[in-house]
Parts: structure tokens; C-alpha cells; sequence
């Protein structure tokens, strides 16, 4: 009976051990399962986000990456997903410095960053919200700050500084997007327009200006070929010429030397004069052709000048519309304004209407009697100043053409002159050794033209009869007046001034009489 009493006590401690074994088991394998389920990941496009008892002064605590212990009862997780939001922003009718309503139609690409700081501001603001309603307050926070920069800008920095552009808009609109946990990825502005067309007219002037300035060059270029190929023909029409001029001034030389060998003086000095004459004319038509050269350059330049004052008369009246198109931008503004506020308070809108009925009557009367008073101003200044271009480039020309006929007439001149001077030697040669031979030939060559000149004088006279007083007693004691004397003397050289004609081959005139062949005087 012992013996089974201790048998059974021994089975109970067995039991017990082993009930106390396996309950420990148990609940090992309860705490492995509870460590194993409470143990969470964070996969790498989100973001975990372990909230509950955190620690001290901290609401949550966001893991990137790796894995947490999430205690049962205390604390519990979410995620939050890292993939990119793209936002549409249709924003239209913002208000820029200069008052000009613009649309600037957009796409922002956001996200959720994984800095610290900005992941607990994600937590804080963005835990359990859908995309849907990310989206919408991330739109809001853009909308207002792109308008906020295009306020602080004119329309022309929007519209030609690009860069300092977009770099506001990624300051500003990412500053206020990190508050709420959102990082700024990209940023697309598909275009820029505004309600009164004022940047579509900025376009349509850079565009003039550029085809206006294309048309200067080709201008330029134009008239610098024409230029050159002028003064080419007119250096190939002056060699040409000179040449000819030298060929011909060397044939006439050798005639010149044959007909003095065998022929009379008269006829060399007939030739040189006509070679001189024929040089001089052809000298005067190459000037002329020069002039009329220069006459067509100086057109041209004044069509070039006429037509860049008429561009910068169109500059002038496309800034006088966009200074209209302003002040009609400012006055719907302040209308805008004036009619929104009447909502508010009936006072103020009336007051504001007042104001801009008188800024309305001050832009009219800016319009239609200040504006065409400076656009009539500054016609008045073009013309004027392209009316005194062209008197300048034609007093230019006209001084050119005077030197030039100055010039060729001295030229003519020096030939006519060394054209002589080669006669006169040749002359002098061919009279030999006796040296008064030359002065008697040339004063025989200029006695008819001095015998005409003489007979010119009193050929208009009227003279019935020819009284010499003379007191009849010669003061070289032969008895013979003055009269006597000089009619005696002048007879007595007849025969010698008709013998040295007939050597030179000249015919004297009947009035000095006529020398016998047979040897005996003449009579005269």
C-alpha cells in the first residue's frame, strides 16, 4: 500500500513537471509568434510610420528603409507611400506687377521626402489621407505661391528671364510644401499668356525687329557688292582709257615728228590742240560716269536710312499701344476691384468707382491728346533728321563732282600745255643753229590772229578820211617828218618779211603786197 501510494505521488510530480514544461513551451512559442507578427519591414518606396509611445515629446518615429519592433498595446504602424503626385495647375487671370492678368497653365511633380524632419511633418499631416486629398491640399499651397510670384514680377521679367522664373517658383513653392512633408520634384510651365494680348504684341515686336535688322544687312551687303563692282568698272574704264590715251599720244607723237620733218609748224600745233581737246572730253565723260556713280551710292544710302527711320517709327508706335494697353489693363483692374469690393461695403466701392472714372478721363485724355502729340513729335524728329542726311550726302556728291571737273579740266589743261611745250621744242630743233628763226616763225604763226584782233577794234568805225598832223621837220636831220619815216621804214621791210613767209610756207595778206618772181621790188 506504500509502495502504490508512492508510486502515485512520483506519477503526480512527473505530471506536474511535465504540465509545467509544456506550458512553458507554450508560451515561448506564443511570444516567438507575438515577436514575429509585431516585428515590421519597411520596403524602400515608403515609409513607416511607428506611432503610439514613442518617446518622449515625439508623436511617431519614420523609418526608410530596414525594420522596427511595433509593441503590441502601445504602439501600432502605418506606411505612407513614396511614389511621385503629379498636380495640374490651371491657374489663370494672376495679377503681375504691372497689373497685367496672366494664365500660366502648369504640372508640379511632389512626393513625400525622406528627410527626418519632413518624413514627421508627413506623419503629422498626411497619415490616412488618400492621394485625392494629398493632391488637393498640395494644389492649394501652389496655387496660392505662383501667384505670390508672379505678383512680385513684371511681364516682361515672366516672360524673358526665365530662369529667375522657375527659381522663384521652386523657392517659394517648396518652402510652404515642406510644412506639410512634400518635397518639390519637378516643375513644367507649359505656357505663358495673358488676357489683353500684351505679350503676343512683345513677340510680334522682337520679331519685326529682327527682320528689320536682317534687311539693314542685306542692305549693307547689297550695297557694299555694288559699291565694289563700281569702283571695279570704273578702275578697269580708267586703265582702259589711259592706255588707249598712251597709245594714241605715242602715235600722234611719231605723226607729230614725220609731218614737222616734212610739213609745215601750223599743222603739228593743229594736231596737238585737237589731241589735247579729244583727251579733255574723253577725261570729262569718265567723270561724269563717276559722278553719276557716286549720285546712285548716295541713293542708296538714303533709301537704307529711310527705311530704318521707318522702323524705328513703327518701335515708336508699338510702345505707344502697349502703353495704352496698359493703362486699359489698370483701369479694368481697378473696376474689377472697386465692383468687388461694393459686396463689402457699399462706401468704399463708390469711392473707388470715382477714382477710377478719374484715372478712365486722365488715360483718355492721355490718350487722345498727349499720345499723338509725341508720336507726331517724334515723326517730325525722323523726318527731319533723314531730310538733313540726304541734303548732307548731296552736298557730299555735289562737291565730289565739282572736284572732279576741276580736276580734269587742270588735267586737260597740263596736256595742252606739255603737248605745246614738245612742239616748241621740236620747233627750236628743227631751226638749227639759227636761234632767231623759232621767235620770227611764232610771231607769223599769231600775226593773223593779231591782225584780226586789230581789224575787230575799229571795224565798227565809221571813218571817212585819215589826217596826219605832223609839223613836216625830221628831228634826224634828212628833212623827213615822223610819217615820212615809219611809211619808208615799213616798205623797206616788206621784202625780207616776204621772203622769210615763203621759207615757212605762209601766204601774207594782199594789203602787204607782192614780191616779183623776176628779182625786182614789189610795190606795196
Amino acid at each position: 500500500m506504500l509502495f502504490t501510494l508512492a508510486q502515485t505521488t512520483g506519477n503526480l510530480k512527473a505530471m506536474w513537471m511535465f504540465g509545467f514544461v509544456a506550458a512553458a513551451l507554450l508560451i515561448f512559442l506564443v511570444f516567438v509568434i507575438i515577436i514575429v507578427n509585431r516585428y515590421r519591414r519597411c520596403p524602400s518606396n515608403r515609409i513607416l510610420v511607428i506611432y503610439g509611445r514613442v518617446g518622449k515629446d515625439k508623436s511617431s518615429r519614420c523609418l526608410h528603409g530596414g525594420g522596427a519592433f511595433v509593441w503590441p498595446l502601445i504602439q501600432d504602424y502605418a506606411y505612407l507611400s513614396l511614389e511621385p503626385l503629379v498636380i495640374e495647375i490651371p491657374l489663370e487671370g494672376a495679377l503681375s506687377l504691372n497689373n497685367i492678368r496672366v494664365n500660366v497653365p502648369s504640372t508640379f511633380t511632389v512626393g513625400i521626402s525622406t528627410d527626418p524632419v519632413l518624413m514627421n511633418n508627413a506623419a503629422e499631416r498626411l497619415l490616412y489621407l488618400t492621394v485625392d486629398q494629398i493632391r488637393e491640399q498640395a494644389q492649394d499651397i501652389i496655387l496660392g505661391q505662383l501667384r505670390l510670384v508672379i505678383a512680385t514680377l513684371t511681364i516682361e521679367e515672366i516672360n524673358k528671364d526665365r530662369e529667375k522664373f522657375m527659381k522663384l517658383i521652386n523657392e517659394n513653392v517648396e518652402q510652404e510644401t515642406n510644412k506639410i512633408g512634400l518635397e518639390l520634384i519637378n516643375v513644367n510651365v507649359r505656357d505663358i499668356t495673358d488676357e489683353s494680348g500684351y505679350i503676343q504684341a512683345i513677340g510680334k515686336r522682337a520679331a519685326a525687329e529682327a527682320i528689320n535688322r536682317a534687311k539693314v544687312e542685306v542692305a549693307q551687303q547689297e550695297r557694299d557688292g555694288a559699291t565694289g563692282e563700281s569702283m571695279a568698272v570704273r578702275e578697269k574704264t580708267v586703265n582702259v582709257t589711259r592706255e588707249q590715251t598712251t597709245a594714241i599720244q605715242a602715235q600722234k607723237e611719231l605723226e607729230q615728228q614725220q609731218r614737222v620733218r616734212v610739213s609745215a609748224l601750223e599743222a603739228d600745233a593743229v594736231k596737238g590742240e585737237a589731241q589735247a581737246k579729244r583727251d579733255r572730253e574723253t577725261t570729262i565723260a569718265q567723270r561724269e560716269a563717276e559722278t553719276v556713280a557716286s549720285k546712285k551710292q548716295a541713293e542708296q544710302t538714303q533709301r537704307v536710312k529711310v527705311a530704318e527711320a521707318e522702323a524705328f517709327a513703327t518701335v515708336g508706335e508699338n510702345t505707344s499701344r502697349a502703353q495704352m494697353a496698359e493703362s486699359n489693363a489698370k483701369l479694368a483692374e481697378i473696376q474689377a476691384e472697386a465692383t468687388r469690393r461694393s459686396q463689402v461695403a457699399l462706401a468704399k466701392a463708390q469711392e473707388a468707382v470715382l477714382l477710377a472714372q478719374r484715372d478712365q478721363e486722365l488715360a483718355r485724355l492721355a490718350r487722345d491728346q498727349i499720345a499723338p502729340q509725341e508720336i507726331e513729335k517724334k515723326r517730325i524728329e525722323i523726318a527731319a533728321e533723314a531730310e538733313a542726311e540726304k541734303i548732307r550726302r548731296e552736298a557730299h556728291g555735289q562737291a565730289d563732282a565739282i572736284r572732279a571737273k576741276y580736276e580734269a579740266e587742270a588735267a586737260g589743261v597740263q596736256l595742252v600745255l606739255e603737248a605745246k611745250a614738245e612742239g616748241y621744242r621740236k620747233l627750236i630743233e628743227a631751226c638749227g643753229t639759227d636761234g632767231a628763226v623759232g621767235p620770227t616763225l611764232l610771231l607769223i604763226e599769231k600775226l593773223p590772229e593779231l591782225v584780226r584782233e586789230q581789224v575787230k577794234a575799229v571795224q565798227g568805225l565809221k571813218i571817212d578820211k585819215i589826217t596826219v598832223w605832223d609839223q613836216g621837220t625830221g628831228s634826224n636831220g634828212t628833212g623827213r617828218n615822223a610819217t615820212a619815216d615809219f611809211v619808208s621804214g615799213l616798205i623797206g621791210t616788206l621784202p625780207r618779211l616776204h621772203e622769210l613767209a615763203n621759207q615757212a610756207g605762209i601766204e601774207l595778206p594782199s594789203a602787204l603786197g607782192r614780191v616779183r618772181q623776176d628779182g625786182k621790188d614789189g610795190k606795196a
